[in-house]
C-alpha cells in the first residue's frame, strides 16, 4: 500500500490567496480561491479571458484562456498583473480506481485504518484521498498506516493546506454546541471561533481535488472518516455503476455509543444505538466521473447539474468520533437512544469487540392491570371557591383519586382540602418546593413520584383545577374513552381555551353553565393554545411525572409505547420525548378534549394576577396572559351533557354540612379579596381595561394575529383592524422589533 503526503500551498495575490492554478489543456485553466476571497476582484485582463466563474460554498472556481510568463499563468485580477506558478494535476494517482474522497478533523490513525478496512472489505475500495484538517498530523499518519498497510488498498494520498478550511465564524466541530443532536444548547455558552477546527468550510476544495487528483477514477464515494457505508451486495461502487445517471446519492444515520471508556478509546466498535427517533440527514454521493455530465460541479452534498438515481443509499456516521467525549449524553440525549441489532452485530464482528449496551429495563405491573384505576395529581394555591364543582366533575366522569399540593393559601383552600382528605375524597399535603430550588409544579410532582397513591395508580394525569376532562364518546366517562382507544397506554388532551364569555362578575355558578365561548379548534395561535396534557398508564416507560406529558423517556422500551391524540390518531415518535403541544398534524377533539377556564370572571381574573402562577411564580399574569388567553370566538357546550351527573355529585358532597360551610368560607373569602383589590387605583383601572368594548371585541379575532401580537400584547394592534371584525380572511401580526425582548 502506498501512502503519499502532499501540501498544497495557497498564494497571496493582493486581495486574498489563490489556492492553486490548474491546467486544463492548452492555454486554459482554473484558478481555485477560497471562500474569503472577494468576487468583485475577477475581472478579465490583458493575458487572461474569463469564459466561466462558479461559485462553490463561496470560494470561486474561474476558468478562462491564460498567457504563460515568466512567474506563470496570469490571474484574472484587477490591478497589478499577478502570475503563479501552475499545479500540475496527479490524475494517474487515482485513475481507473474505486476511491474515495474524504475529510479528516480529528480521527485517529486507528480509525482511519478500520475505515479503510470497512470500505475495501465491504465496497471494493482500492484508494483513498484524505483532507487532513490538521496539517501537522498528516506525516504522523502517514506513518501509522505505512506500518500496518490495509488489504485492497493500494494507495492512500493525504493532502493538506496552508490555509484553514473551517467556517470562520463557528467553532470547533468536535464541541457539543455543534453536534446536531445535542441537548441544552440554549444553555450553552458557544465556542469562540476557530477556523482551524470547525466543520468544513471550503467547499472549492471538492472541484480542486477533482482537478488535481479524481477526475479519472473509476468511482469516487465521497464520505467522511467517521462515516461507514451500509454493508451488503451490492457494493456502493456497483451499485452507483448500475444507476441510470452513474450518481447514488447517500445519506447518513446518525450512531452512537450507549457509553464509553475513555475518549482515546473509541471507535467504530462503541456505535451500537441510534435514535429512534432520528432521521435521515448529511446528503453526500457516489458517482462516476467518466459519466457525468458536461458542466456538472463536484460540492459537498451533490454534484451540481447530474440526475442522481432515485433511491440511494445509507452510511453510518459515528457520531463519538465526530465530537469526541466520554459523557454520550453531551451529544445526543439519552433517552433517545435505543441499541440496534444489526449494528450490534456487525461493529463486533468487523471490529473485533462490541460496544456498552443499555441496561435491560421492564414495565411497571400497572402496564398489564385489567383496571383503570385514575389519579389526578395537581397543584393549587387560593382556588378555594372553585374545588367542590372540579372534584364533583371528575368524580362523576370516573376519576377516584386525587393528590393535591397547595402552598401560601388564604383563602381557605388548605382547610377545604384537609377536610376533603379527612372524609376520604382526595390526598392532600404542603408543597415541599421552598427549599428545593424547584417552581411549585415541578417540586410537586417530583415529591408525587413516591406517593403509594400514584404508584398504584393505573392511569396518572397531571392537571389543573381550571381544566375539566371533556369526553366526547360514549356517555361521557373514562371508561368510555379507554374502551374507545383500548390498547393505548397514553392518551393526550388537547386544550380548548375557553374564555370570560363576557362575564365580568363572580358568582358561585357552575363554570360549565357559565363559561360556553371559547377558541376554534384549529387555533394554531397564541402558542399555549393548543398546549396538551395527558393521561399516562403507569407502565414504567417514563422515569417521572411532568406537567403536560411524562419526563424520562427509558428508550428500551419505547417499543411499548402507545401513545394517541384527542382522537385516537397515533402521536409520531418525534413527539415521545418532549412535545407538549399539538401541531396541524396531531391536535384531535373528537374523543375527548381538555376545557381550559384560564380566566374565569374578569373579578376572579384579579385574585389570578394578584395570586400569581403556580407554574411560573416570575411571570406576570397581566393584560398580555388576558389578550392572549381570552378566546370568545365559538360556542361548545359539549361538556354540558355531564351536568347532571356533576349536579348529582356536587349535591352528594355539598350535602355535608362540614363541606358546605368550608365551601360557603371560601366563596366569600374570594368575595372579600375582589372587593378588596377593586378597591385599589392599580387594579380598579386593570379590571376597567379588561372589560372594556376593545378587549371585548379582540377576545372574538384572536385567531386572525399573528404570534408576535401575542408576545407583545394588545397594545400593538391598531385601531383600524377592530374593523375588520367581520372579515375571515384578514391577518394581522408585528415586526420581531416591536415584541419586548
Amino acid at each position: 500500500m502506498q501512502v503519499l503526503t502532499q501540501r498544497i500551498d495557497s498564494a497571496d495575490v493582493g486581495r486574498g490567496r489563490c489556492l492553486a492554478v490548474v491546467p486544463r489543456g492548452g492555454d486554459r485553466v482554473a484558478c481555485f480561491f477560497p471562500s474569503s476571497f472577494p468576487e468583485n476582484a475577477i475581472t478579465n485582463v490583458p493575458g487572461f479571458a474569463v469564459d466561466s466563474i462558479t461559485s462553490i460554498g463561496g470560494g470561486l472556481m474561474v476558468q478562462g484562456d491564460a498567457a504563460r510568463d515568466a512567474g506563470g499563468r496570469r490571474l484574472p485580477l484587477a490591478g497589478d498583473p499577478v502570475a503563479l506558478p501552475e499545479t500540475a494535476p496527479q490524475l494517474e494517482l487515482f485513475a481507473g480506481l474505486n476511491s474515495a474522497l474524504a475529510l479528516r478533523q480529528v480521527e485517529s490513525p486507528e480509525t482511519v485504518r478500520d475505515w479503510l478496512q470497512w470500505h475495501a472489505t465491504h465496497h471494493g475500495l482500492q484508494a483513498a484521498l484524505i483532507i487532513d484538517r490538521g496539517a501537522q498530523a498528516a506525516e504522523a499518519l502517514a506513518k501509522a498506516l505505512m506500518q500496518t498497510p490495509v488489504e485492497g488498498i493500494e494507495r492512500v494520498v493525504i493532502v493538506s493546506f496552508d490555509v484553514p478550511l473551517g467556517r470562520a465564524d463557528q467553532g470547533p466541530e468536535q464541541h457539543p454546541f455543534n453536534a446536531p443532536d445535542a441537548p441544552g444548547k440554549d444553555r450553552m455558552e458557544p465556542p469562540a471561533p476557530d477556523p482551524e477546527r470547525s466543520a468544513f468550510g471550503e467547499m472549492i476544495l471538492y472541484e480542486l481535488c477533482r482537478a488535481l487528483y479524481l477526475d479519472r477514477a473509476a468511482g469516487v464515494m465521497n464520505v467522511d472518516l467517521s462515516d461507514l457505508i451500509t454493508d451488503g451486495a451490492p457494493t456502493v461502487f456497483e451499485q452507483t455503476a448500475l444507476s441510470p445517471g452513474g450518481l447514488l446519492p447517500l445519506m447518513a444515520k446518525r450512531i452512537y455509543p450507549w457509553g464509553v471508556d475513555s475518549v482515546d478509546g473509541t471507535g467504530f466498535a462503541d456505535h451500537v444505538c441510534e435514535r429512534f427517533d432520528g432521521s435521515m440527514a448529511h446528503p453526500r454521493w457516489c458517482m462516476i466521473p467518466d459519466r457525468m455530465p458536461d458542466g456538472a460541479v463536484w460540492r459537498m452534498v451533490r454534484i451540481g447539474g447530474a440526475q442522481p438515481a432515485a433511491k440511494g443509499r445509507v452510511y453510518w456516521r459515528a457520531m463519538a468520533l465526530r465530537h469526541p467525549t466520554e459523557k454520550i449524553s453531551e451529544i445526543v440525549p439519552k433517552t433517545a437512544l435505543i441499541e440496534d441489532a444489526r449494528l450490534i452485530r456487525t461493529m463486533a464482528a468487523n471490529f473485533g469487540r462490541e460496544g456498552q449496551r443499555p441496561p435491560v429495563e421492564e414495565l411497571n405491573p400497572q402496564a398489564h392491570s385489567g383496571t383503570n384505576r385514575t389519579c389526578i395529581v395537581t397543584t393549587m394555591k387560593n382556588e378555594g371557591p372553585f374545588i367542590l364543582e372540579w372534584i364533583a366533575y371528575h368524580r362523576a366522569i370516573g376519576v377516584q383519586d386525587f393528590l393535591v399540593y397547595t402552598n401560601d393559601c388564604t383563602d381557605g383552600t388548605d382547610t377545604m382540602l384537609d377536610l376533603m382528605q379527612d372524609k376520604g375524597l382526595l390526598q392532600h399535603r404542603d408543597n415541599p418546593f421552598k427549599d428545593s430550588g424547584l417552581k411549585p409544579q415541578h417540586a410537586a410532582l417530583q415529591a408525587a413520584e413516591n406517593e403509594p397513591m400514584i404508584q398504584d395508580a393505573d392511569w396518572v394525569i397531571c392537571m389543573d383545577v381550571d381544566e375539566f376532562i371533556n369526553i366526547h364518546t360514549g356517555d361521557g366517562t373514562l371508561a368510555d374513552l379507554y374502551a374507545a382507544v383500548p390498547d393505548a397506554n397514553m392518551i393526550s388532551l388537547t386544550w380548548r381555551l375557553f374564555g370570560n364569555a363576557d362575564v365580568e362578575e363572580f358568582r358561585d355558578d357552575f363554570l360549565l353553565d357559565t363559561y360556553t365561548l371559547c377558541a376554534p379548534q384549529l387555533a394554531r395561535k397564541p402558542h399555549q393554545a393548543w398546549g396538551f396534557k395527558t393521561l399516562t398508564r403507569n407502565t414504567g416507560i417514563f422515569k417521572k411525572l411532568g406537567v403536560h406529558r411524562p419526563k424520562g423517556l427509558k428508550p428500551q422500551l419505547v417499543d411499548h409505547i402507545n401513545w394517541v391524540n384527542g382522537s385516537g390518531k397515533p402521536m409520531p415518535e418525534t413527539d415521545y420525548r418532549n412535545a407538549w403541544r399539538s401541531t396541524v398534524e396531531t391536535y384531535g377533539y373528537d374523543l375527548v378534549m381538555l376545557n381550559h377556564y384560564a380566566l374565569r370572571s374578569a373579578e376572579s381574573f384579579l385574585v389570578k394576577r394578584d395570586r400569581g402562577r403556580v407554574n411560573h411564580v416570575d411571570r406576570d399574569q397581566g393584560l398580555n396572559y388576558w389578550f392572549r388567553m381570552n378566546h370568545n370566538a365559538e360556542e361548545d357546550r359539549s361538556i354540558q351533557r355531564m351536568i347532571p351527573a356533576l349536579r348529582a355529585e356536587y349535591d352528594r358532597l355539598l350535602s355535608d354540612p362540614e363541606i358546605a360551610a368550608q365551601h360557603a368560607k371560601c366563596v366569600a373569602a374570594h368575595r372579600a379579596k375582589i372587593d378588596e383589590l377593586r378597591a385599589t387605583e392599580k387594579y380598579k383601572a386593570f379590571y376597567a381595561e379588561i372589560t372594556g368594548d376593545r378587549l371585548r371585541k379582540l377576545s372574538r379575532m384572536l385567531e386572525h394575529f399573528g404570534s408576535n401580537v401575542f408576545m407583545a400584547g394588545p397594545d400593538v394592534i391598531p385601531d383600524e383592524v377592530m374593523n375588520y371584525a367581520g372579515r375571515p380572511d384578514y391577518f394581522f401580526t408585528v415586526p420581531d422589533e416591536e415584541v419586548p425582548g
